[in-house]
């Protein structure tokens, strides 16, 4: 195969799937296409709308391909996610939504049959964040299910098989809190064989692997010459890794930002994990195994943003620092560092200005809990939507002072994709970020600290 030039990526995050087309040799996003991933009620439980992704997948890919070209395709997807196919390929029940609390419903069964935290590198989730909770809790809500279920993929390769009709899983997928994957070890871990699983589980490849090229039908329906190839795929947040994986030295550290923020520590120090506060193991493109800590960040974003789309000024800033207005965790309680803990603001803000400031300062100073949790070391790269709010990266440089790094790309996670094909095209690249007082942001900093520490009671809920 020679090299290829544009790269459709397939990247299905949980709030939005997209499709981008990048240039390999720029790493630039030439297309981007959007579709809201809406969560349809059931039955038989909520689920994603696999078949309108697919017509929408393959109409970008036409359109990209006749206005650009289109040489080869990669897959990324968040994490916690796999689809279940019958014996002739076909969805043996629809796709799970994670955030689903069915599975805790079953909870001590489960807790029951899953292997530990040393093994697999998984702390124990809610609702179906740990995929071994899902796959349990479906087979025991439908009798008929474990006969229908003849293949498990998780989801990058879902996509891989429609559009190649090859089989298989990802060790970056696997990986990602699924209970179902030792990391250190590099093989399924025992819980695959006491749900029954160990013949249905598509075999693992690596993320860079070549998955085969796509069908017939997807050429004909798209204009794709048949030999279009298309890579195994990787889970999202490994996605934004990957080019930093290539090309820096460690240690480092990547914040993958999105509807979850995602801490992964690359060569850091030595820490011993602690599965309660949400730390994780993650595993690399390469298949090596990543501490990583991690709070749904995205996601309070917009919970305490309520649409307000107001930027700080030099008024605000002086009222938030010498008011102490302070934003505590946690607003999404079901994960991160503090779990459990129900937080919300110090007092109302007087503006949209000061909300607007705190939040993003709060935000910052949760990812600094995290890359802590997970043993950072060295500068500290910032991908995704976070990249963009100065204010976050203020904050986070003035407490990182080994330097943080902001991406400009609208989002990592398709970039990352991409160098499954192109590889040789990355670049460490980045925007250097100076914090603009970091005295001042520190002993802010400091105070937000004591108050988590001293569990303040609030004013307020978020």
């Amino acid at each position: 195969m020679t090299d290829p030039r544009h790269i459709a990526v397939i990247d299905v995050g949980k709030t939005n799937a997209k499709l981008a087309l990048v240039d390999a040799a720029t790493l630039r996003e030439i297309a981007v296409e959007t579709r809201p991933n809406t969560v349809r009620p059931g039955p038989p439980w909520p689920h994603f709308d696999l078949e309108g992704h697919w017509g929408f997948f393959l109409a970008g890919l036409q359109r990209f391909h006749a206005e650009h070209g289109v040489d080869a395709i990669s897959v990324t997807t968040h994490g916690a996610a796999a689809v279940l196919l019958d014996a002739s390929g076909e969805l043996a029940a629809p796709m799970l939504d994670y955030e689903h609390d069915g599975p805790d419903g079953v909870r001590a069964a489960y807790d029951a049959l899953r292997p530990g935290f040393a093994e697999t590198g998984a702390p124990r989730l809610p609702m179906g964040l740990n995929l071994g909770a899902q796959l349990h809790w479906m087979l025991g809500e439908d009798p008929g299910l474990d006969a229908r279920l003849a293949h498990v993929v998780t989801y990058p390769q879902y996509w891989g098989f429609r559009l190649t009709g090859e089989l298989a899983t990802d060790v970056t997928s696997l990986g990602c809190h699924t209970d179902l994957w030792e990391p250190w070890t590099g093989r399924p871990s025992a819980l695959v064989g006491r749900l029954g699983l160990a013949d249905r589980l598509a075999p693992p490849r690596r993320a860079t692997e070549i998955l085969g090229t796509v069908t017939p039908e997807v050429a004909q329906r798209t204009g794709l010459s048949p030999q279009t190839p298309v890579a195994t795929g990787i889970h999202d947040s490994n996605a934004s890794l990957y080019p930093h994986v290539l090309t820096r030295t460690p240690p480092f550290s990547v914040v993958s930002t999105g509807t979850w923020v995602v801490a992964m520590a690359v060569g850091g120090a030595s820490v011993a994990l602690d599965p309660a506060r949400d730390t994780l193991v993650n595993v690399n493109a390469l298949a090596q195994p990543v501490p990583s800590a991690r709070f749904m960040g995205g996601r309070e974003y917009e919970l305490i943003r309520e649409g307000r789309a107001a930027t700080p000024d030099a008024n605000d800033r002086r009222a938030v620092l010498s008011g102490r207005l302070r934003l505590l965790p946690s607003v999404e309680t079901g994960s991160g560092p503090f779990a459990g803990r129900a937080g919300g603001w110090s007092h109302r803000p007087e503006t949209e200005g000061q909300a607007m400031l705190a939040l993003s300062w709060y935000l910052a100073l949760m990812t600094d809990v995290c890359l802590g949790l997970a043993g950072a070391a060295g500068p500290v790269v910032v991908e995704g939507p976070f990249a963009r709010n100065a204010d976050y990266l203020d904050m986070l440089a003035a407490l990182r002072p080994e330097g943080v790094i902001a991406m400009g790309s609208a989002t990592g996670t398709s970039t990352g994709a991409a160098l499954l094909f192109a590889g040789d095209g990355a670049e460490a690249g980045g925007e250097p970020v100076t914090a603009s007082d970091a005295q001042a942001l520190r002993a802010y900093a400091a105070d937000w600290q004591g108050a988590v520490e001293r569990d303040e009671v609030l004013a307020a809920g978020p």
